[in-house]
């Protein structure tokens, strides 16, 4: 072998090691700056959930971009505020209550009274739950924090969001994406080389159509569902109502167990009453249930189709894990972004043959 071909391959060598040490300290610095990425990744989010009310207001009401989107964050903000102001001082006493009275009513299932109580293994076992339940302070220091958490929508939005700088990055990011024309477009153009910036488009705007349509659809099934319990809750009289009807309406993000998990608290609680209570209120959820499959759901199908239930379980699992709040926020999106990808592959392959 020349000294040539030595000289060749040395340099080739050297040039690869460079490479991948390049890649390397460009993966250490997105791990170092991955907060931010993850901000910027929201605030595309925030910005194309409110592009359709943004939109409405410039073709409907003649709404100027820049006035349209300023509107469009004062209604937030100023939903946002009634809902910390109204709820969470009742939220944060119910917590207080329950802190104080929930130990003693587990002693009252039927399975930890009468005859069951009445045996060793029965005595041991609610005096461990009772015990047990006293020695935990969750939700004592729940309601202390509740109570000091609608002090102002910038502190909880900050709590939210890990850290008040986040939130802050996260709202002119967004608002600077949404006030200006094909805002996210322009942005996707500066991320991505000249050659994928079309498909880049396209994908994009796919996936916001469908992300847009599904969130409608679970924002509209929470409320309803929420506003139900509220109401069969109060009627049944077994207290914590707030609770339980913001429990069944955060439920209503997890699909097919959801409903079935938010039932379980409730279920419990009734049974603490009486057997009769417990099981009407069993009955009370499957109505519900059967109420939200046949009328509610086919109303609001057309904006979940496309995000399967079992990506969307899977989607949250991973975001939660990885990201934490932020985590769940991109969890679908990014999920619905993947299945938009896969399926232009599949599509190519089919081209292809």
């Amino acid at each position: 072998m020349t000294d040539s071909q030595n000289e060749i391959r040395h340099t080739v060598s050297a040039g690869t090691v460079v490479k991948v040490l390049v890649v390397v300290l460009l993966f250490m610095l997105l791990f170092q700056i991955r907060d931010i990425l993850l901000a910027i990744v929201t605030s595309v989010v925030v910005a194309s959930a409110i592009e359709p009310f943004a939109r409405w207001l410039i073709n409907k009401a003649k709404f100027p971009r820049v006035l349209a989107v300023i509107t469009v964050y004062l209604g937030i903000f100023i939903v946002l505020a009634f809902l910390l102001y109204a709820f969470v001082p009742t939220v944060a006493d119910e917590i207080i209550k329950m802190s104080t009275t929930l130990p003693e009513q587990i002693t009252k299932l039927p399975i930890l009274s009468d005859g069951f109580k009445g045996s060793i293994a029965g005595e041991r076992i609610s005096n461990f739950l009772v015990s047990e339940l006293k020695s935990v302070d969750f939700f004592s220091n729940a309601g202390s924090a509740l109570s000091n958490f609608g002090g102002g929508v910038a502190n909880t939005a900050g709590a939210v969001f890990s850290g008040f700088f986040t939130f802050i990055m996260v709202i002119v990011v967004s608002f600077y994406l949404a006030v200006q024309d094909n805002g996210i477009e322009n942005f996707l153009k500066l991320v991505v080389s000249e050659k994928h910036e079309e498909y880049a488009i396209s994908l994009w705007r796919r996936t916001e159509r469908k992300i847009g349509l599904w969130i409608q659809g679970q924002l509209l099934l929470a409320v309803l569902i929420g506003v139900f319990v509220f109401l069969g809750i109060s009627i049944f009289g077994i207290g914590y109502a707030m609770i339980l009807a913001l429990w069944a309406a955060c439920m209503e993000l997890i699909p097919i167990f959801g409903p079935i998990i938010a039932a379980v608290p409730a279920v419990a609680l009734g049974f603490t009453h009486s057997t009769t209570i417990g099981l009407a209120i069993i009955a009370f959820y499957i109505i519900i249930q059967q109420f939200e499959n046949h009328l509610i759901y086919p109303l609001v199908v057309r904006k979940i189709v496309g995000v399967p239930p079992l990506v969307v379980i899977i989607a949250l699992i991973v975001g939660l894990e990885l990201a934490g709040f932020m985590g769940v926020i991109l969890a679908v999106p990014v999920a619905a972004m993947l299945m938009e990808i896969v399926d232009d592959m599949e599509k190519s392959k089919k081209r292809s043959n």
